[in-house]
């Protein structure tokens, strides 16, 4: 009985570690805001200049397009500030390839600016009009959503392409664990689904101004619906299969958001996973040697 109070314990507290905090660009008070998975609400960051995207590396800081100083912060798990990158124009989206370089949408000079871990800026892409929403796929292949109603995807070599035409000013972009991707249709109020071929279909309709996507580890898709215009802000989830509630509410123009990453296996996970193994292993050899008798 003690061995199963232990395995139940370690179990839990490895399971606690998974939970992730959301935290959201609240634009209209240039603060970041942190979200329990319960939904508690605190303050993050404060004093940013009209924050858009956010993203996390993989060591778990997380990354903040401030559009109106043209910077790019990077936050410390404990909240400490300092300045990634600088010079952009107005940036936007904000995404992370698995080599840990970041892409970034800058707005006005129609570019995908490419930063190196040590801050090193180049030019991935130009000539877009207006890029917003940014995502990789599972293959490394990098999709953007430029106002003007198109959604294009780039090879890591930088080839493009069209993968999807004639929405209404496209903006969020988020990928579920099955490769689909999804988007928010800001103009028309609705989220759209696209199969890796392209196949579209309406995912949630119904919506004010759908902005920022993101999945948590439970495949739920959160959706912040902004506020411009004196329209209140909302966070809505989604499950996976569309069922629709009210995460938060009470804001007045809220834009990019991101999960904190899941934490690796840890020890004590890993401990857990193993004296389970043990036990079976030693209750199948009980069994094998009492039907011997």
């Amino acid at each position: 009985m003690k061995k199963q109070i232990v395995i139940i314990s370690l179990i839990s507290t490895c399971a606690c570690v998974q939970a992730q905090n959301l935290f959201v660009s609240d634009y209209g008070s240039d603060n970041i805001i942190e979200f329990t998975p319960s939904g508690v609400q605190s303050t993050f960051a404060s004093g940013l200049s009209y924050p858009q995207g956010l993203a996390f590396n993989s060591a778990g800081n997380l990354f903040e397009a401030d559009g109106g100083s043209g910077n790019i912060y990077e936050f410390t798990t404990g909240g400490a500030r300092s300045t990634f990158a600088s010079g952009l124009n107005d940036p936007f989206g904000l995404a992370f390839n698995s080599a840990g370089y970041l892409f970034v949408s800058d707005f006005f000079s129609g570019n995908i600016t490419e930063i190196t871990p040590s801050g090193v800026q180049s030019t991935f892409a130009s000539g877009l009009s207006y890029p917003q929403g940014l995502a990789f796929n599972s293959a490394g292949n990098l999709f953007v959503s430029e106002q003007g109603g198109n959604i294009y995807e780039f090879t890591t070599g930088g080839a493009r392409s069209i993968f999807a035409s004639g929405l209404n000013n496209p903006v969020g972009l988020a990928f579920n664990s099955a490769g689909n991707l999804f988007v928010a249709n800001y103009a028309d109020g609705n989220i759209i689904e696209f199969t890796p071929s392209g196949a579209q279909s309406t995912f949630a309709s119904g919506l004010s101004l759908p902005y920022g996507l993101a999945f948590n580890s439970a495949g739920d898709l959160f959706d912040t619906d902004d506020g411009f215009s004196g329209i209140p802000s909302y966070i809505y989830e989604f499950t996976p299969d569309g069922v629709e509630s009210t995460f938060a509410s009470g804001f007045d123009y809220i834009t990019g958001l991101a999960f904190q990453p899941v934490p690796e296996p840890s020890a004590l996970g890993l401990l857990a996973v193993g004296v389970t193994a043990l036990l079976v292993h030693r209750r199948r050899c009980a069994t094998a040697t009492l039907r011997q008798r």
